[in-house]
């Protein structure tokens, strides 16, 4: 019996030790929770990112020219099982339907989610510069030539 109660024990230890890991690849992205600007002749991008519990995070993104709102975007990063996931929703776009990007972790010190089946982008990047500065590419193939678009972000206060 006490084989038996020390067997389940352990497995109970080493089943939230792997829950501890599993939720480390997205706590260890806070640095993205905040609102991040980018002001150009050609409008102002702004991105916010909320921590809504360990397992997600929500944002918002929208680019403004003058009145107008060229562009609205509701993102979520959500952690499942072992993998973190980049989920899209583009209003106007793929029928208002999210698309889901997939974390590669073999790429260190970026947030990159990739979705080779997705018309574009295909890989969506987050790399932190400093605490108040980050730089976003979207990248992929476009009308069957490689595109790449940059946007660096500073943190602002809202």
């Amino acid at each position: 019996m006490k084989k038996v109660t020390l067997s389940l024990l352990m497995l109970l230890f080493l089943a939230s030790c792997k829950k501890s890991k599993e939720v480390s690849k997205i706590v260890g992205n806070d640095w993205l929770v905040g609102n991040w600007e980018n002001k150009s002749d050609e409008g102002n991008l702004s991105e916010t990112w909320t921590k809504v519990n360990d397992s997600i995070f929500e944002g918002e993104a929208y680019f403004i020219k003058e009145k107008d709102n060229l562009h609205a975007e509701k993102m979520q990063l959500q952690q499942k099982g072992e993998t973190l996931l980049y989920i899209a929703t583009v209003k106007g776009q793929n029928n208002d339907k999210p698309i889901t990007f997939r974390h590669n972790d073999t790429i260190v010190k970026q947030l990159v989610f990739e979705n080779p089946k997705h018309d574009f982008p295909q890989k969506i990047s987050y790399s932190k510069i400093t605490k108040d500065s980050i730089v976003i590419e979207v990248s992929g193939i476009q009308q069957g030539k490689p595109s790449s678009e940059r946007y660096s972000m500073k943190k602002t206060e809202k």
